[in-house]
């Protein structure tokens, strides 16, 4: 019987989970991208510059990034989020294994509503300290139609620290929590269906091959693929009203709760209940192989790191050693 996998220290939680985000980020924001436009779309424009009544697809939409824009305007956004996804991810993974820890049995093993639970209150944690202000940022700077490729082509906002500064400068350090409650209720959602689902899995997968301490990296990737399309599955029509909010600067007095029925409604008004499904598959498509991405690395790095003396389980070597 192979000895029992320990479980990862803070530390081993904090680097590992920051260098699965990186590798995510830099493999999976075009998608990202081509998401926040479809969903930023209106009927009868489809993407910016579509002809009306034309409603462009996902493929149909990146290829009009690219030609518009050059292929590089598939990743602008990406200094935003770079900054804000290696501490994502390292709240993300840290805080997961203190809640999960924190809600375990004496026994030292912890439920499946108590992983459940673990995922809402990581999921929360990481929206409110990072997530948020990051997409506010990021969706600025992805709803810009400006040809990167044209340098008299000047973009109001040129750069994350750039568009960070003069968001706040323009509208206050509120609005870069504009959204606040909504990206906690995405964030949490996902990362509660999220760890459930790879747990579950995961201990399955285990269960079958019982002469393994850990299972391959394709399999945490197929894993991970699966459990990362099912949080957007579950919140899309957050995700879309969030976007929207999060793009506006805001009307004068206007309360975040009026904010957002008033977008909800509009939306369902004059695009039609399908209208708050805007984006999902690329979303998937964003989300679930980055999930397939941060699983793997997370895991691989997290079992380099756990034989690293003073950072993962392993004692340092004694003198005599």
């Amino acid at each position: 019987m192979p000895e029992k996998k320990k479980k990862p220290t803070a530390a081993v939680n904090l680097i590992a989970g920051g260098t699965a985000g990186l590798c995510e980020a830099l493999s999976c924001h075009p998608l990202d991208t081509i998401k926040v436009r479809m969903q930023l779309s209106t009927r009868g424009t489809g993407a910016v510059g579509a002809s009306a009544g034309k409603k462009l697809g996902f493929f149909a939409t990146g290829a009009q990034i690219v030609r518009r824009e050059s292929p590089f305007g598939l990743y602008k956004g990406l200094g935003a989020v770079i900054t804000g996804i290696v501490p994502k991810m390292a709240i993300r993974f840290s805080s997961f294994g203190f809640f999960k820890s924190a809600l375990a049995s004496s026994s030292g093993t912890t439920s499946s509503s108590g992983v459940f639970l673990a995922g809402l209150l990581a999921g929360t944690t990481e929206a409110i300290l990072v997530v948020n202000p990051t997409d506010v940022v990021k969706i600025r700077l992805q709803a810009q139609h400006h040809s990167m490729a044209d340098p008299l082509d000047v973009p109001k906002y040129r750069s994350a620290p750039h568009a960070a500064y003069t968001i706040v400068r323009e509208e206050g350090l509120s609005a870069l929590y504009r959204g606040v409650v909504l990206t906690a209720l995405r964030q949490a959602t996902n990362q509660a269906v999220n760890f459930s689902a790879y747990t579950e899995l995961k201990a399955y997968c285990l269960s079958l091959q019982p002469d393994l301490v850990e299972l391959p990296s394709y399999q945490h990737m197929g894993l991970g693929l699966i459990s990362g399309a099912l949080g957007p599955l579950s919140n899309a029509p957050i995700d879309t009203v969030k976007t929207r909010m999060q793009r506006e600067s805001g009307l004068s007095g206007e309360s975040g709760f009026a904010r957002f029925s008033r977008i909800a409604g509009s939306l369902l008004r004059n695009e039609g209940m399908l209208a708050f499904y805007k984006g999902i598959t690329p979303r998937v498509m964003r989300v679930a192989p980055g999930q397939a991405v941060t699983f793997a690395v997370y895991e691989q790095v997290s079992t380099v790191l756990d034989r690293v003396p003073y950072i993962g389980s392993s004692r340092p070597l004694t003198a005599e050693e």
